[in-house]
């Protein structure tokens, strides 16, 4: 029988939340273990924000997080956001002295490269003695009379009063996700809200995407919006075209509140009164509605939507006022439902996950006691630009403060 190597905490996952927590809870005295399947260190960290990672959002208000998070329980996440927030997360970044800016609505990013924030968490890990087992894949769970949690793995099997869940979603599985926090969930008897693609491109059918297919690659500053009366949401966003239906943040946003078989609705020239604006030109211009419109809408948008129809293929002094108002309704309330989404493979983060009734907001350990559970595997899900890498940060800290 190989030796049982015994822990204070066994953390299984080595991403954003698994790393930091690891690190915090050496720091703190406490024998951590790593463990992560993947050959590589923290590959979401390294893809995302175009290789230079969006870390965290100057944006966000701690005292409401159910502004800029979703779940079954935005406000579940208020407790580890307002004890760790971005200003502290920058603070240790400066202490490892890595460089970052600022694009627009409070989205920080690394000067150089993600590797740098990588790098960051590793110093931090070492710094508290942590051992990291990578590669190195846990085969089974156990519980044993005592109460310490018992893993079978790779290197051989190792037991701690400890256990963090820190195995992120199911995005992008081609660098590893996998559902093992969520099978581990249901093995202790704690529920889980179905998970489903959030941050992710929508598709159309094919038929009725047929006119606006030639469009792929066009981006254009849109307001989009879903849901009704009570549930309404509305992102002003870019938005981007595809050959199989639209992307973008606007759509990315607007993906975690649509629900299948309901509409959005796309306001394609948020800034002008197209209506107005049209009826002005008619009562000066001699060129092409088509031209007219290129003004407030990028060109080839104009040109396929003028194409959908023959009232709007002639100039503008020539189109009826009754065309002009059509054409200017269509394209400021343009509502189309969407077929589905890009799945796993495209979608940033997961919405759904470990159900947050079953979890302390204060140390995120669940109903069954000494197994915490952190990060994306938790049903709390941010807006794009930053904001899911900060509940990582703050569900982390809280997490290795309690242990």
């Amino acid at each position: 029988m190989p030796r049982v190597q015994t822990f204070d905490a066994i953390i299984v996952g080595a991403g954003a939340a698994g790393l930091f927590c690891a690190g915090i809870a050496g720091q703190r005295g406490r024998r951590v273990l790593l463990i992560d399947h993947s050959p590589k260190i923290a590959e979401k960290i390294r893809i995302s924000g175009g290789g230079r990672a969006n870390f965290t959002n100057r944006d966000l208000d701690p005292r409401a997080p159910q502004k800029h998070f979703v779940g079954e329980n935005p406000n579940f996440c208020r407790s580890a956001l307002s004890r760790y927030t971005p200003t502290d997360f920058i603070g240790l970044l400066q202490r490892h002295g890595v460089a970052w800016h600022e694009k627009h609505k409070g989205q920080l990013f690394c000067d150089r490269s993600a590797d740098d924030l990588i790098q960051a968490l590793l110093r931090e890990c070492e710094a508290g003695g942590v051992d990291r087992w990578q590669p190195c894949a846990v085969r089974a769970v156990r519980q044993d009379g005592d109460g310490a949690y018992a893993l079978d793995t790779d290197r051989g099997p190792v037991r701690a009063p400890k256990l963090v869940v820190a195995t992120g979603g199911l995005p992008v599985p081609q660098i590893g996700a996998s559902d093992f926090g969520l099978r581990l969930a249901a093995q202790f008897g704690l529920r889980v809200i179905e998970p489903r693609p959030a941050l992710v491109p929508l598709t159309f059918d094919g038929a009725a995407w047929t006119p606006y297919a030639g469009l792929a690659g066009l981006a254009l500053p849109v307001r989009i919006e879903t849901g009704g009366k009570k549930d309404r949401m509305a992102f002003d966003e870019d938005l981007l075209f595809t050959h199989r239906g639209l992307s973008g943040p606007a759509v990315l946003q607007i993906s975690s509140y649509w629900q299948a078989g309901a509409p959005i609705r796309l306001n394609l020239a948020p800034d002008t009164d197209l209506g107005a604006a049209l009826g002005d030109a008619k009562r000066r211009s001699r060129k092409l509605l088509a031209n007219e419109l290129a003004q407030w809408v990028p060109a080839r948008l104009a040109d396929a939507w003028a194409a959908q129809d023959g009232d709007w293929q002639r100039p503008v002094m020539e189109t009826a006022d009754r065309a002009l108002a059509r054409l200017a309704e269509r394209l400021q309330r343009w509502e189309l439902v969407p077929t589905g989404t890009e799945g796993w493979r495209k979608a940033e983060v997961m919405r759904g996950g470990v159900d947050t009734r079953e979890l302390s907001q204060q140390t995120l350990e669940s109903r069954q006691a000494g197994l915490f559970f952190i990060g994306e595997v938790v049903d709390v899900t941010g807006w794009l630009g930053g904001y899911n890498f900060q509940w990582a940060w703050a569900s982390a800290h809280a997490c290795a403060q309690a242990l």
